[in-house]
């Protein structure tokens, strides 16, 4: 199996970076983001995270857990990032640089395991994640994601 290549996505933002790292950390938009999946995380290097949530058959459920390895708000977040209960983890850096009158939003996702079954359900789901993030925080709605 062919190495997996880094994804990489750059979302602009009509809104300071502050607005942006909020949207990105807090347990309110990640409750609307994530269809009612909750942030935990300990926003210092080496701290936990995890998105965690009710499955369909009503059992709290972990669907990504990871550990920070940078934490620079509102410019660098940097973690870990395994689904579900796999070992195979990969590393996101989210880059937040202001701009006029937005924030450039860039989203490197790399070193995956060769094997690594999230890789084509991540290269899918950050767009619509970025995307989402965007309408919510300049409109304060969003869209259900699919």
């Amino acid at each position: 199996m062919a190495e997996q290549i880094p994804l990489h996505f750059v979302f602009y933002i009509a809104a300071p970076p502050e607005r942006v790292w909020e949207g990105l950390v807090s347990p309110e938009s990640n409750r609307v983001l994530f269809m009612g999946a909750e942030l935990e995380v300990d926003l210092k290097p080496g701290g936990p995270m995890k998105w965690v949530g009710t499955a369909p058959d009503g059992k709290r459920t972990t669907y990504v857990h990871g550990e920070v390895l940078r934490s620079e708000p509102p410019k660098l977040w940097q973690y870990t990032f395994a689904m579900g209960a796999s070992s195979k983890f990969s590393r996101v850096t989210i880059e937040l640089v202001p701009e006029t009158e937005a924030t450039k939003v860039s989203v490197t996702h790399d070193q995956w395991a060769e094997d690594d079954s999230a890789y084509a359900a991540t290269a899918d789901g950050w767009p619509r994640i970025l995307s989402r993030m965007k309408t919510l925080i300049e409109t304060g709605k969003t869209f259900k994601p699919h």
